[in-house]
Order: C-alpha cells, then sequence, then structure tokens
C-alpha cells in the first residue's frame, strides 16, 4: 500500500493515527518530535508524511521544507489543532498536499491520504513513462543473443573509434542504418552530426544537389546558396543507403571527393575541404555490380575498408523472443497501453515464420499486436492474416540461390517434427504419409533414428 511518516506531539492523536492507517494496510512509521522525522527522512523516503504543525523545536513547515527538498514526489499532510486561513496558505505555498484541522474526522484523513497516495504513485508512473519514452528516442540499441551478431557488434565497437570508410551489406529490413548509427555512437565522432540519405530515392540532378550543395545562381531556381549533405556531415557521419543505386557519373564525383576530402558545390569555383566518414549500405550483391559494371570497382575499394553482412532474422531465429519483446514494451509504452505478454501460442508462430522483411517486419508485427490488444497480452487473433496461416511459407536464398524442394521439404518436416513434439507418428498422420515413408525421410535428410 505505501510507506506512511506520522509526525505528532500529541500521544493520542498519534495512536489514533498509527492504528487507523496500519488498518488501511499501510506501512507506518511514528515519532512524536520534528527532530526525529528529519533524521528519519535523511535515512529513507517515504511516500505520504502526515505532520502536526505546532512542534517544539522543529515544527511542521521545517518537515514539510525537508521532504519537498529530498523527495520531490512525496506529499505531505498538515494536521493541526490551531487551522488558521494565514498558516493554511503558507502551508499550500510550500507545497503541502491538504491541510487538516483538528478535532478530524478519521474518514477524512483516509480519503485524504488515500488521494495523496494515488497522487504520488501517479507521479512516478508519469516519471518512469518518461524516462522509457526517452529510451526510444534519439538513442542507438541492437538488441541480439545471436553469436553472430554479438560478434558484428563486437567488431563495430572495436573499429569505432577509426576513421575507416565501410561497406554494409544484407536484406532490406535487418538494420543497416541502425548498424550504421551503432557504429557512428561508439566513433569519435559520436557527438558530431550522423545524416543518411538513400541513394536510390532520387534523381541524378536531385541527389547532386542534396549531397553536393550549390551556389545560388547555379541553375534555374537556386535563390541562395546550400550546403549539401556531405559538406553538412563534415566531422560527422554520412550514411549512403542502397549506394548500388547511385548512377556511374555521382559515383565518379563521390570518389573524388573520398581521395581529395574536399567537395565542390554545384556552380563554385573552389572547393571546401570536408571530414567525413563514409558508411555505406546496399541489398544486392555488390561484387555482381562491379561485374555488370554498375558499380566502379575503384568506389568500391575506398569504401570497403571494413566489411559488414547484417544476417537476416531467419539465420537468427533466437532474436525473435528477445526482439518481439522488446517492441512490445516499445510500442505499448508509446501508445500508452498496459500489454506486457505475448501469449504462449503466438510465439511458435514467429519463430516458424521467415520474416522477409526481417527485423522491420517483426516490429511492425508486434506492432499491430500492441495496437489491436485488448487486454495485457498479444494473440494470435492479433497477428497479420499471413502470419495466422501456417500453410503460406517463405522462399529465401540460402547461400546465394534459390532454395530446392528437397530444402523446402526438410524444413517443413522439421517444423512438423517440432509442432508435434516429435512424435513420429503424428507427424506422419500431419504429413499424409504413412510412417515408413516418413522414416525414409527421417532417414535421407539424416534427422535421427526412428
Amino acid at each position: 500500500m505505501g510507506r506512511i511518516l506520522i509526525v505528532d506531539d500529541e500521544e493520542l492523536a498519534l495512536e489514533n493515527l498509527e492504528y487507523a492507517m496500519k488498518k488501511e494496510g499501510y506501512e507506518v512509521v511514528c515519532v512524536n518530535n520534528g527532530s526525529t522525522a528529519l533524521r528519519k527522512l535523511e535515512k529513507q523516503e517515504f511516500d505520504v508524511v502526515m505532520t502536526d504543525l505546532r512542534m517544539d523545536k522543529v515544527d511542521g513547515i521545517q518537515v514539510l521544507t525537508k521532504c519537498r527538498s529530498l523527495y520531490p514526489d512525496s506529499e505531505v499532510i498538515i494536521i493541526t489543532a490551531y487551522a488558521s486561513l494565514p498558516s493554511a496558505i503558507e502551508t499550500m505555498k510550500k507545497g503541502a498536499y491538504y491541510y487538516i484541522a483538528k478535532p478530524f474526522k478519521l474518514d477524512e484523513v483516509r480519503k485524504v491520504v488515500k488521494e495523496a497516495f494515488e497522487k504520488v504513485k501517479l507521479k512516478r508512473e508519469n516519471a518512469q513513462l518518461r524516462e522509457q519514452l526517452e529510451s526510444f528516442k534519439g538513442k542507438v540499441k541492437i538488441i541480439s543473443q545471436d553469436r553472430k551478431m554479438e560478434g558484428l557488434l563486437g567488431t563495430a565497437r572495436q573499429i569505432g573509434p577509426t576513421d575507416c570508410n565501410i561497406i554494409l551489406s544484407g536484406e532490406s529490413g535487418t538494420g543497416k542504418e541502425l548498424f550504421a548509427r551503432y557504429i557512428h555512437a561508439y566513433s569519435k565522432r559520436a557527438e558530431k552530426p550522423f545524416f543518411a540519405i538513400n541513394c536510390g530515392a532520387f534523381t541524378e540532378s536531385i541527389l547532386t544537389s542534396e549531397l553536393f550543395g550549390h551556389e545560388r545562381g547555379a541553375f534555374t531556381g537556386a535563390a541562395g546558396m546550400k550546403q549539401g549533405l556531405i559538406e553538412t556531415a563534415s566531422g560527422g557521419t554520412l550514411f549512403l543507403d542502397e549506394i548500388t543505386e547511385m548512377e556511374p557519373s555521382m559515383q565518379v564525383k563521390l570518389l573524388r571527393v573520398i581521395q581529395e576530402k574536399e567537395v565542390l558545390r554545384l556552380g563554385a569555383t573552389k572547393p571546401v575541404k570536408i571530414d567525413v566518414r563514409f558508411i555505406a549500405a546496399t541489398n544486392r550483391d555488390i561484387k555482381e555490380s562491379i561485374k555488370t559494371g554498375r558499380f566502379r570497382e575503384d568506389l568500391f575499394f575506398r569504401l570497403n575498408v571494413v566489411a559488414f553482412y547484417i544476417p537476416p532474422l531467419a539465420e537468427r531465429r533466437d532474436d525473435i523472443p528477445l526482439l518481439s519483446y522488446y517492441f512490445l514494451k516499445k510500442f505499448s509504452t508509446l501508445m500508452g497501453k498496459d500489454v506486457k505478454e505475448i501469449k504462449e501460442d503466438v510465439m511458435p508462430i514467429l519463430m516458424s515464420y521467415d520474416f522477409p522483411g526481417n527485423v522491420r517486419e517483426l516490429e511492425n508485427v508486434i506492432e499491430r499486436g500492441v495496437a489491436l490488444a485488448n487486454g495485457n497480452a498479444i494473440e494470435v487473433s492479433h497477428l497479420p492474416e499471413d502470419l495466422r496461416d501456417l500453410s503460406i511459407k517463405t522462399f529465401r536464398k540460402k547461400g546465394g540461390r534459390i532454395p530446392s524442394l528437397e530444402d523446402q521439404e526438410l524444413v517443413y518436416i522439421q517444423w512438423v517434427l517440432e509442432q508435434v513434439g516429435g512424435n513420429k507418428t503424428l507427424a506422419a498422420e500431419t504429413l499424409g504419409i504413412d510412417r515408413v515413408s516418413l522414416w525414409r525421410k527421417l532417414k535421407k535428410y539424416e534427422l535421427g533414428k526412428t
């Protein structure tokens, strides 16, 4: 119920209040003078303090002031046999929650104390909510318990303080930009700007203007000088997403910037020195793009000082529960809801799904679940339809190739065996084959003995 400190030099009043508050279920500490009350406050926090106003040596105002200075979220209730309008105004100005005149009615005291505790609880919940919201804003956090990812993060922290350029590869939605921000956060440039631009989202002329900037009058509509992102990011990091979508002519310009460490605005005659760390990313096979002439090999070597491959979520399934609960807390907090749980029958579905959209898709699934949840848990009915229908399977490339029918059969047999707890008779029935046929397949795929 909470902790309450009662301060009163009148023995009968102290006993009555102690009895009433303990009966309500509060943890009660009683003292009969203000000096002892101050010492108690210095040692521990109380949710609510009830204090007599007039006491020898240390009065209720001093107790009130001490409590408010040490514990701003706590509430103080003043009780006095010498009630007056001036004293009531003074105590309220100094932060008292309520002012009760003696002789008091215990029902009134119970009501006031209950409301004071509710206010304290609300203030603390709001403070906690603000802290949680801040933890989801502007901070780089990568959640993983996968060994490969932990290794990548360790390497990222190691090379973070250096100024070497980096290429990140991996499927869309694996978190390449987040990984780039993680490297920036562990660099000497962490206090400097981080800018990101998608090279495939703009035409060449717009991308040139965005990256290199322009002088006034450089082209029709250029009413003033504009710094490009390369110049603006000087001292910090520039993240070039989908770098393989950049036109070859733009690649030549970027190569010169990296080599010379200077940028020439469109329409300018004098270059500007820059100090930028470049992190590029692609969801394509960049070496294949070099072979086809789509991407310059010399630019690749300039960027590819350190390379990271961010594995898809399907290759680190152990992260699915961890990420699911992280996103659950995040969206429950952001939406102001009390969704704390993912039902037991939901997690096997998430674990069985291939997530072609990777972490981004899982995040969307959990966000949807929190939004639809009426109680405190995400249920199967809150999942998207394609997840609820487990007959829909995702086909992804494995080791650079499209999986064969045998690959898919192996995965499906493993999944069915997991769902039936290893019961081979039930697995055979589920697969629509006899037990002997299942035995042959298990032997073929070396899935264990019957």
